[in-house]
């Protein structure tokens, strides 16, 4: 499979449980599925979009097998949110067209920095995180119980 198959494509409710269903398989593999991630997978218009927010899905052959999402937030930052790959599409470079996706529109909303909150067990997630320039900074502000890690890219 090449990345020219892949699409990147904005969210549209008809994917709604193509989102669910992807990132309910991802948090519930590393046993970090808490009620603000249901309530985003049950309703992203009202949690993720309706404030400025994006939700970018990768399709190939009309299947979603991946999504990232951007959170608009206070002091012009975004946070980046549910970014997850199907298991069976993992380590095929899908991850990083949806990061690239997800900071380019960061980029065009002219926010100053991206955020992520994350968990120590997702190494492969940091490490593409910091190829991207993310930095590890001091936890704070989280609303997720799980995550032990907080990473920013400034823009």
């Amino acid at each position: 499979m090449s990345n020219t198959s892949i699409e990147i494509i904005p969210y549209e409710p008809t994917y709604q449980q193509a989102f669910k269903a992807l990132n309910l398989e991802w948090l519930e593999r590393y046993n970090l599925l808490e009620q603000i991630d249901m309530d985003m997978l049950n309703d992203p218009e009202k949690y993720i979009l309706n404030d400025g927010g994006y939700i970018f899905l990768a399709r190939l052959n009309n299947e979603i097998i991946g999504t990232a999402g951007l959170v608009k937030e206070h002091n012009n930052t975004c946070e980046l949110v549910k970014m997850c790959v199907h298991r069976d599409h993992r380590a095929k470079g899908i991850s990083k067209l949806l990061i690239e996706a997800c900071i380019s529109q960061a980029r065009e909303l002219g926010v100053e920095r991206i955020v992520l909150f994350s968990n120590h067990q997702l190494q492969a997630a940091q490490e593409l995180y910091k190829q991207y320039g993310f930095n590890y900074v001091t936890l704070e502000d989280s609303y997720f119980v799980t995550a032990d890690i907080k990473m920013e890219l400034k823009i």
